[in-house]
């Protein structure tokens, strides 16, 4: 009989499989990362509890390429400063991915708010443009010129977090109580660069990030990074207190609390 490929694996192809996806290769990516200063209490009200506003108001902007396996994929995040338990670090309110295989990994296993979407980074001599765009919005865009080259940090930790979490089968709250999760990111640069430019957030009903208003910019930056990434969950959170927030993770957040009641 043959292989039927939707049938069992045996132990043998799980332990491969598992294998197989251990420490990859270091993948080096070229992005632009802005930041800027934002009216406090917008930060205070995108942050779900427990989590706290940061030290500062800030916004950050990651928007990135790189070839991953002989395939272009574009990756970019829109986080704002947050701290859990004495620990700084950032909460993206939306990550933007162009493949499949990018959003999956991050959104099921560590709760990434990744969406399918376009990234775009472009450099011509000294003048780059680099946008985030969905629904035909390029709703984040970032534009100027290299000013120079900077010292290159060490290697950097830094914290992300995320809620991991299921809506319930009969449409009320959660299957299971959320978690709050603390991913930890190690960082390498071998290429850093100064830009002067220019932030623009466009609205969208989708992506809301021109409520996170440019106040002061911090810096715009262009480099080339590596990094690996570990999770844990730090908490169990109140599934009450995290139900407001959960449209911050779809496009329509009625698509899940009606999904009881629709037929495919």
């Amino acid at each position: 009989m043959a292989r039927v490929r939707y049938g069992p694996r045996s132990e043998a192809e799980m332990q491969a499989a598992k294998a197989g996806g251990g420490k990859l290769p270091d993948i080096w990516s070229t992005g632009v990362v802005a930041v800027w200063e934002t009216d406090p209490d917008v930060v205070a009200q995108v942050l779900p509890p427990p989590l706290k506003p940061g030290e500062r108001p800030l916004v950050r902007v990651n928007i990135s390429r790189v070839d991953l396996f002989g395939h272009p994929l574009g990756a970019g995040s829109v986080a704002v400063s947050a701290r859990h338990d004495g620990v700084e670090g950032w909460y993206p309110l939306v990550m933007p991915m162009t493949t499949e295989r990018a959003l999956i990994g991050g959104r099921e296993v560590f709760g990434e708010p990744k969406k399918l979407g376009e990234v775009t980074v472009e450099r011509v001599g000294d003048v780059v443009m680099a946008k985030l765009a969905r629904h035909g919005i390029a709703f984040v865009e970032v534009a100027g010129a290299v000013s120079g080259a900077l010292p290159l940090p060490g290697v950097t930790e830094k914290a992300d977090f995320y809620f991991k979490f299921l809506p319930a089968v009969d449409g009320n709250g959660f299957d299971g109580d959320p978690v709050l999760v603390r991913c930890s990111r190690h960082e390498r640069v071998r290429k850093l660069e100064a830009m002067t430019g220019s932030v623009v957030l466009r609205e969208s009903a989708y992506d809301p990030v021109a409520d996170l208003s440019v106040r002061r910019l911090v810096e715009i930056t262009i480099g080339e990074k590596t990094s690996d990434q570990s999770g844990q969950v730090v908490e169990r959170v109140s599934a009450q207190a995290l139900l407001p927030y959960i449209h911050q993770r779809y496009d329509d957040v009625q698509q899940i609390l009606d999904a009881p009641h629709r037929e495919a």
